[in-house]
């Protein structure tokens, strides 16, 4: 390193305020997104003692909303699924908070990807996918829409590995 730089910060730049950006309110950005799934994730006493399980249907709970987007914390026990869906209009972040969730699409290697505890999945509007608790324990998972979740087509798939586009109300997966 050249000490004989012309270039020095004299002072502590942290404490000239007006030259730092004010921190946001909410994300904006798929990282900033992605972020608040993880920071969301690591508060385990924050969502934790919301989960439910129910051995007929997912459960899901709208855990937060904010400008144009909402989080939604579901529960799956072994063997729940969503059947191959999309998110319409809105993207999505889906982060594993307990157990593993196998996700399958129709162009993934191998045809499924075990999601374990901690990974994240970013999706983009359009991106159709099935979710299923594969396991023999319940899993919790997270997940960011932006903008809100308002439709989930299902998908029926054909013999040429193409699907199409069917009716279904709207549940967060």
């Amino acid at each position: 390193m050249n000490s004989d730089s012309d270039l020095q910060i004299a002072g502590d730049i942290l404490a000239v305020q007006h030259l730092l950006q004010p921190a946001k309110a909410h994300p904006s950005t798929v990282a900033e997104f992605a972020g608040l799934a993880r920071s969301i994730a690591a508060d385990r006493a924050q969502w934790e003692p919301l989960v439910r399980y129910d051995a007929t249907t997912r459960w899901y709970h709208r855990l937060r909303t904010g400008p144009g987007y909402e989080v939604w914390l579901l529960s799956w026990v072994p063997g729940q699924g969503t059947g191959l869906h999309d998110h319409g209009g809105s993207s999505g972040v889906l982060t594993v908070l307990a157990g593993e969730l196998t996700e399958r699409t129709e162009r993934a290697e191998g045809g499924a990807r075990r999601l374990s505890q901690g990974a994240q999945r970013i999706f983009a509007p359009g991106y159709a996918h099935d979710v299923v608790n594969d396991s023999l324990e319940p899993a919790v998972s997270l997940h960011v829409y932006y903008p809100g979740l308002t439709e989930m087509p299902m998908h029926v798939s054909d013999a040429s590995q193409s699907c199409s586009p069917a009716t279904q109300d709207v549940v967060p997966a």
